[in-house]
């Protein structure tokens, strides 16, 4: 039994039979679960994303929008894809079953309720889902943020907080709030499928760029087939930023550069053009010749190419992680 009510797990049980919530209610709130209810699809689809509950106990057939449907809807929505449900139904048929499963449920319980039999169902669920999600939360905590993508369709089907974030500065705030994953992602993941499906060949990293920073992503690995959670389709792909908003100010430092002299000097060492350079830092081509010209003078060279391997001696120096 658990004691600890302010880490009580919580579940929402999904019934529009008042005395089939009341057998459950009462057991699971004897085991310590802080117990929340709703006696439709759309109340049920309302209150998971907004109690986000640790599992949803979910009745099969409901008058109006059925339990089918509303597992596809939570499966659907990125904020409510990860909870576990667990069918509820009088069904036995296959048919019903198969359908219960490829709708996003993980498990069944067939009717008249058992509460000791879901109890012990619920248990085992919630702890592989429940060590997912710690896994994908100390990413972020350790600055790695974790998406997961279904390829077929594009559907961005889990993002964690910090992806979240990331994803709203370098594609846009609508893109978060959506449900499908941003082209250039997308486009990158289906490309190099057929080499990590029949090869397991690991992809070249997308890196996208916002100025000085840059967001790379990685294929982390194919989920589904071992806990029936996702679909094989399914892909993680994790995240990492790396600003070089320090190296910046390292180079300032450095050759006594003012913070602008600086930022054209970072982007030299890029290879940029001083067109390309003007485009990034709002100035014309003419304002970034003559940053370079105070560069030159600073660094005693005469070409950006001596400026960007003095440059980039120093950087490795005390950046030796440092890559560009």
């Amino acid at each position: 039994m658990l004691t600890d009510s302010q880490h009580s797990p919580r579940v929402l049980i999904v019934d529009d039979v008042p005395d089939n919530l009341a057998v459950l209610h009462d057991a699971l709130d004897e085991s310590g679960y802080t117990v929340l209810v709703a006696l439709d699809g759309e109340s049920a689809l309302q209150r998971a994303a907004q109690a986000q509950p640790d599992i949803v106990l979910l009745d099969a057939m409901m008058p109006g929008m059925d339990g089918f449907e509303v597992a596809r809807r939570l499966k659907a929505n990125p904020a409510t894809s990860h909870i576990p449900i667990i069918f509820m139904t009088g069904l036995t048929d296959t048919e019903h079953l198969v359908a219960a499963l490829a709708a996003g449920g993980v498990d069944y319980v067939t009717k008249p309720i058992k509460p000791k039999e879901v109890l012990a169902r619920m248990q085992v669920h919630m702890q592989g889902a429940r060590q997912v999600r710690q896994s994908r939360h100390a990413l972020d905590a350790f600055g790695y943020a974790s998406i997961t993508v279904r390829a077929s369709d594009g559907r961005l089907m889990w993002q964690t907080p910090l992806a979240r974030e990331l994803l709203a500065h370098y594609f846009g705030g609508p893109a978060t709030h959506a449900s499908q994953t941003p082209a250039p992602v997308l486009a990158w993941l289906r490309e190099h499928l057929p080499a990590a499906r029949e090869q397991h060949v690991e992809p070249p990293r997308l890196v996208v760029e916002s100025g000085a920073r840059r967001l790379s992503f990685s294929l982390h690995q194919q989920l589904g087939g071992e806990d029936n959670t996702a679909e094989a389709d399914d892909w993680l792909i994790v995240m990492r930023e790396v600003s070089d908003a320090a190296l910046i100010d390292s180079l300032a430092l450095a050759f006594k550069l003012t913070a602008r002299e600086a930022e054209v000097l970072y982007w030299v060492i890029q290879g940029k053009i001083n067109r390309d350079i003007g485009d990034i830092l709002g100035a014309s081509p003419a304002t970034v010749k003559k940053h370079l010209e105070r560069i030159f003078a600073k660094l005693g060279v005469e070409t950006r190419t001596s400026a960007a391997g003095m440059a980039l001696g120093r950087m490795r120096a005390l950046h030796p992680q440092w890559e560009i």
